[in-house]
């Protein structure tokens, strides 16, 4: 007679069984022999397939830029990216060629010339160097290197990395023109640019729809030796905070819009 425990735990294995039927013979006609994979409930695959793609998503979203003083001293968070091979030999914000193998960055806001510390975040490598063009316009991005800035970082194979840039000197905000004479330099203020077109009209007629809300609106003319641009920009700002606040009310309408400097 089978004891006391093999009736408790046969009755057991009848209850699991009516309750899980995959956990019965794999080898019946009803439960054909199969991965256990394959008998889970039909949601499985979409959470196994949507959870990863979730993490992912999150790991690439932009990260929120950071402005600090630390130790007296102005210091962003954010993200670094390179440009290279598409813009040698084109001219920078500040009328220099741009040379993809001299240690150089682009900044949005700095004043032109100046001087700061990027240091990579993932590998704790550090360039001191000096901003001659504006830019990155890239949500989360707070500099773009030179190719051979982004080699000495350790960072060109990645592209993009997490960044501190830490501004040593600010510079004089100076301009070239193309024989190297200074064209003009000191004064400096923000300002928001909300389209650029190499069609003077286009610009023109974003111009004449911004002015009945906003002012002052202006085009500015750039050359870079790519071709002949018309950048429409609003506002003149003496701080950047101001210029923050006036991008804010042009994303609100839905404008493509940043922040830069002049």
């Amino acid at each position: 007679m089978p004891s006391w425990e093999g009736r408790v735990t046969r009755r057991k294995r009848r209850r699991w069984s009516r309750r899980r039927p995959w956990m019965r013979s794999m080898s019946s006609d009803k439960y054909p022999a199969c991965p256990r994979a394959a008998l889970l409930p039909a949601r499985m695959p979409v959470l196994f397939v949507l959870v990863p793609f979730l993490l992912w998503f999150s790991a690439c979203a932009a990260p929120r830029e950071q402005v600090r003083i630390e130790e007296g001293r102005r210091v962003e968070y954010g993200l670094a990216s390179w440009y290279g091979a598409d813009f040698h030999g084109k001219l920078t914000a500040n009328g220099e060629v741009y040379d993809m193998y001299k240690i150089s960055a682009a900044h949005k806001t700095l004043p032109l010339g100046s001087r700061v510390r990027v240091t990579n975040q993932k590998n704790g490598k550090s360039v001191v160097l000096r901003i001659n063009d504006r830019g990155p316009f890239v949500d989360g991005r707070i500099i773009d290197l030179s190719y051979a800035a982004a080699s000495l970082l350790g960072m060109a194979d990645e592209g993009v990395v997490p960044a501190r840039v830490e501004t040593i000197e600010l510079g004089d905000n100076r301009y070239y023109a193309p024989n190297g004479a200074v064209v003009s330099s000191g004064s400096m203020f923000y300002t928001v640019q909300v389209g650029s077109f190499q069609q003077k009209e286009n610009a023109l007629t974003l111009k004449s729809a911004l002015e009945s809300r906003f002012e002052p609106v202006f085009i500015r003319e750039w050359n870079n030796r790519a071709g002949l641009f018309y950048r429409v920009r609003v506002g003149k700002f003496s701080t950047e905070a101001d210029a923050e606040d006036l991008l804010s009310r042009l994303l609100k309408e839905h404008f493509s819009a940043f922040v830069t400097a002049e």
